[in-house]
């Protein structure tokens, strides 16, 4: 690796990062990820790379079919990296935000990638038959938050950034917190966000207590390098029986992305390179941008010595990438 990106935290996102469309450029290119989508078809029961490129049946944005796709695209993105660039395939540590932390205990070596599919096939199944709620994005510090999504039947999902903090609950009672948020907080604006249920909230309760029998069989192994777990905020006690119970209270209990982004940086990641996914309004992947770029910028914005930050989403990206860490 280059002088900057030496200790690299690889990370990996989660729902909303998926579109029609997603990985078909590095399909067409690679044939290490033409392998992997064969196996992911084989392992899932359905065609794999006709779900993420052409959506013939308007699936790709279900949770039982979204985590399976951005599992796959996130590994191909990785294996894509791994073969343009060898020698930079050793990250210090890796996180991934809600159904990402399974892509980053691949890329360490605690989860095979057939493991980490079964697993996450199963969770979404879960998560959009037990589940209730919807989920709103308020530009509220955690702890004012969690104050008004508990006066309000409601809880943290996910903490982003210091301002930018997920609750959810019930969709009449995220309307009358809204209500309250203009009134303490007039000009400020939240956000309804389309999931099929408030993932990492109690209203995934039930869906965690069966996904638990799952874990308990799960091939888990001692990771390589660090993983951040969601649920703490900080490293994952690195024995296979305590990331199972990490990934079960993940379910349920809010994302801590800012403490996770935060710990890394503390404990000697010097860089981040983001994996798979991405958002915009363009419909191929060369016109998709990377989905945790903007809060890790927000993240270090104050930082004396901010993370250097790259991505590979897609070929282009992974092209100006390869060029960086030349």
């Amino acid at each position: 690796m280059t002088a900057k990106f030496k200790q690299p935290l690889f990370v990996f996102p989660g729902q909303g990062s998926q579109y029609p469309g997603i990985g078909r450029d590095l399909y067409e290119r690679f044939d290490v990820v033409k392998k992997l989508y064969a196996e992911a078809s084989d392992i899932v029961g359905y065609d794999m790379a006709a779900l993420s490129f052409e959506d013939p049946d308007n699936q790709i944005h279900l949770t039982r079919f979204t985590q399976p796709v951005l599992l796959t695209h996130e590994i191909a993105c990785l294996s894509a990296f791994q073969q343009e660039i060898p020698t930079a395939a050793e990250p210090r540590a890796a996180a991934g935000h809600s159904l990402g932390e399974y892509s980053a205990l691949v890329a360490a070596g605690a989860l095979d990638f057939a493991s980490a599919l079964r697993l996450v096939s199963e969770r979404g199944r879960l998560m959009s038959e037990l589940g209730d709620g919807e989920m709103e994005a308020l530009p509220l510090s955690l702890d004012e938050a969690k104050k008004l999504a508990e006066d309000h039947y409601c809880a943290v999902a996910a903490c982003n950034l210091p301002d930018q903090t997920v609750v959810g609950g019930r969709a009449h009672d995220l309307d009358t917190l809204i209500g309250t948020l203009e009134t303490l907080h007039p000009g400020k604006r939240s956000a309804r966000l389309k999931t099929e249920g408030a993932f990492h909230t109690f209203y995934m309760i039930a869906a965690a207590m069966e996904f638990r029998e799952t874990l308990s069989g799960a091939p888990i192994q001692k990771p390589k390098m660090d993983v951040l777990s969601n649920a703490s905020g900080v490293f994952h006690t690195p024995e296979p029986n305590a990331i199972r119970a990490a990934l079960f209270s993940q379910l349920f209990n809010p994302v801590l992305w800012h403490n996770n982004l935060l710990y890394a940086v503390e404990t000697g990641c010097d860089s981040i390179i983001e994996f798979g996914g991405g958002i915009g309004k363009g419909e191929t992947p060369a016109e998709k941008k990377p989905n945790l770029a903007g809060i890790v910028k927000k993240s270090f914005r104050r930082h004396d010595n901010p993370p250097d930050y790259a991505a590979v989403i897609n070929e282009q990206t992974l092209s100006e990438t390869a060029a960086q860490l030349a």
